[in-house]
């Protein structure tokens, strides 16, 4: 970034059961690195409103109406997991204001499928189950799926911790579905990074970029790799711009 050049706004957007806390560690690199940043907290995700009747159109509605309440342009839109839905929706109706779309081991949506389609099956249907069994359609995330699956090796307390932080799922984000091409099909720029050892997307995360029409970046860590190693996230990140 010189001089010359309008500044580029990162809006991070967060995976299921995460708010803009997840990305907070990369965010404070990249706004020292003198990159505004805009982290968001999806609708449900936060103790300041019912997770209940929200489906994936709220999601893409919140961003969209983020950014564009605050009128930033130039901006890299950058997601995580499941927030690759989201952020995807986002970009086809911010084009004009987006200049890149990066998917951090995100889930880069296939038309007309949704998180609970694109999961192995027993997955799939665990989510179905947990969307039924709950008063108000959300999915709690299994302390052991966190363990395991989400941060395998990390270190217990951090694992408690992130636990604790967590909160349920809106189960209509993850049953819902966009009609909508990769962003690469409506022109936008984008990237694709992969941290080596994620084991928890639903298909391998090569499969994610080549819808893109990419080969992804592949960076050290597990899928939480942003809290656990920011600064490799963030030169990840800026390296792709």
């Amino acid at each position: 970034m010189t001089d010359n050049q309008p500044a580029q706004t990162f809006v991070l957007i967060p995976g299921a059961w995460l708010g803009a806390w997840s990305w907070q560690p990369v965010a404070r690199l990249l706004t020292e690195r003198g990159y505004p940043v805009l982290a968001l907290t999806l609708p449900g995700l936060s103790y300041n409103g019912s997770p209940a009747r929200l489906g994936l159109a709220d999601a893409v509605d919140y961003v969209v109406s983020e950014v564009e309440r605050r009128d930033l342009d130039n901006v890299i839109l950058t997601c995580h997991s499941w927030g690759g839905y989201p952020a995807t929706g986002a970009a086809h109706r911010l084009a004009n204001r987006v200049a890149k779309v990066i998917y951090f081991s995100a889930v880069v949506p296939a038309r007309g499928r949704s998180t609970a389609d694109e999961s192995p099956a027993e997955y799939g249907e665990a989510i179905r189950q947990a969307i039924a069994a709950s008063p108000d359609a959300t999915v709690p995330l299994d302390p052991d799926l966190l363990k395991g699956v989400l941060m395998p090796g990390d270190p217990a307390p951090v694992q408690e911790l992130v636990d604790q932080l967590l909160l349920p799922q809106p189960g209509g984000y993850l049953t819902g579905s966009l009609d909508l091409p990769p962003v690469t099909e409506l022109g936008l720029d984008a990237a694709y990074v992969l941290c080596a050892d994620d084991i928890a997307l639903g298909r391998p995360g090569a499969e994610f970029a080549a819808r893109l029409g990419l080969d992804p970046l592949l960076i050290p860590g597990n899928h939480m790799t942003m809290l656990t190693q920011p600064a490799i996230v963030a030169d990840a990140l800026l390296s792709v711009l």
